[in-house]
């Protein structure tokens, strides 16, 4: 009898019956400390990510077109967001590093923040983009040198000590006088400790690294240096930061740097990489090895936190960039999504498809790759939007542009 029942068991088991619904569920905790942070706590952050642009820009202070409004702190606290990504960066502007009310109004926008949900983590972005006009205004302060065993002194930093110059591909990558700062060369290092520093100062607890394969392209076998900054960082984290924590991600083609079993990496990020339905314009789907796309290939191996994953969490997001030589047509030769980036592509559809698309992508990941968080849009400049930045908040005088998307997110953060 007892055999007939284990037998009856195991094939409803194999049926699904009785099965824990796929996916992850959200367990509330969100403790971590001294250096490290655990799975559960980690996939509970990204599960609750948005993208704010430039949340913590200041009026007259932004590194972009826009900044972080009030009507954007009610929306973040009202969905519930936990992790806001991309909060404060320069990709041309790094002059603002002079400006001292640039960091404070920021800091003090993380502190009122912090006294409504104290949870929340802030995300620093540290690009691979360098601009020469805009670098060279910013002076090295002594200590930076110090940390590098270097002789002060008084100079500020030096476009072509920083640049990758082994591939004329990178030269003027984002227009004249750009370039990819090599993180094989020591000004490079120094640069990414110095933003590091500077933004752990305000309370920033995350750094996406941007596309690692570029700014990494010397090392991408060993990452030695980039290594080396990231210990310099995390010891400082330890120090000064109020949780002692500092999470990595970074975008990476290869879904992870991992060196000997180790990851460098906290968690991974990348573009959502929408197919287009042809027949259907404007709508499109994830899936699975199209292109690049990470979605089911995340890299096994133990995390900085200690714990072994045998795939590393990521979060997809949308994308900026542009927009292709035939916008508004589909074209699956390139990483836009009917001729646009993802951003400017979700603001071009209609509310009612923009709320679906939301509840669809996470359910995808939730079904097909659990380990993936879809990071939702919650400020971002677009290029063909009907808007120069796309906001979710709920429309109304205090946002006209609004989306009317954080319901809809709100809802099914609840649920999940």
């Amino acid at each position: 009898m007892l055999n007939r029942l284990l037998l009856v068991a195991a094939v409803l088991l194999a049926a699904g019956c009785g099965q824990k619904e796929k996916g992850f569920v959200n367990t509330g905790n969100y403790e971590f400390s001294g250096g490290t942070i655990s799975r559960e706590v980690l996939d509970n952050y990204l599960s609750r990510a948005v993208t704010q642009s430039g949340y913590l820009f200041s009026e007259g202070l932004p590194a972009d077109s826009y900044y972080g409004t009030e009507d954007d702190a009610r929306m973040l606290l009202n969905i519930g967001a936990k992790f806001i990504g991309r909060s404060i960066y320069v990709w041309m502007r790094a002059e603002l590093f002079n400006n001292p009310d640039w960091l404070k109004n920021a800091k003090a926008k993380i502190e009122a923040y912090h006294a409504k949900d104290p949870d929340a983590i802030f995300q620093a972005a540290l690009f691979e983009a360098i601009y020469k006009e805009h670098i060279e205004q910013v002076p090295i302060p002594e200590w930076v040198f110090t940390a590098f065993g270097l002789e002060p002194e008084k100079r500020n930093f030096r476009f072509d000590d920083m640049c990758v110059t082994s591939d004329p591909r990178f030269k003027d990558l984002w227009g004249k006088d750009t370039g990819v700062p090599d993180m094989t060369k020591t000004e490079s290092q120094m640069w990414f400790y110095f933003m590091g520093v500077k933004y752990l100062e305000i309370g920033i607890e995350a750094f996406h690294c941007g596309q690692i394969d570029l700014i990494c392209f010397n090392e991408r076998d060993t990452y030695a240096c980039f290594r080396k900054v990231q210990a310099m960082l995390r010891e400082k984290a330890e120090a000064i930061s109020r949780r002692g924590t500092i999470l990595f991600d970074a975008h990476s083609t290869r879904g992870g740097a991992v060196v000997d079993g180790h990851h460098l990496l906290d968690f991974t990020s990348f573009p959502l990489r929408l197919r287009e339905v042809l027949d259907e314009p404007l709508k499109a789907t994830l899936q699975a090895g199209y292109l690049d796309s990470i979605i089911g290939r995340t890299l096994p191996g133990i995390t900085p936190s200690g714990w072994y994953c045998d795939r590393l969490p990521y979060i997809l997001e949308f994308d900026n960039w542009g927009h292709n030589p035939n916008p508004g047509k589909a074209d699956h030769n390139h990483h836009s999504v009917w001729g646009y980036d993802e951003i400017s592509w979700i603001s071009l559809c209609d509310e009612a498809y923009q709320n679906w698309f939301f509840k669809y992508a996470v359910e995808y990941l939730r079904e097909n790759d659990p380990v993936g968080f879809i990071q939702m849009p919650g400020a971002r400049g677009t290029v063909d939007g009907r808007e120069s930045t796309y906001r979710l908040n709920t429309a109304s005088p205090a946002c006209p542009t609004g989306h009317n998307g954080e319901e809809t997110v709100k809802k099914l953060w609840k649920k999940y």
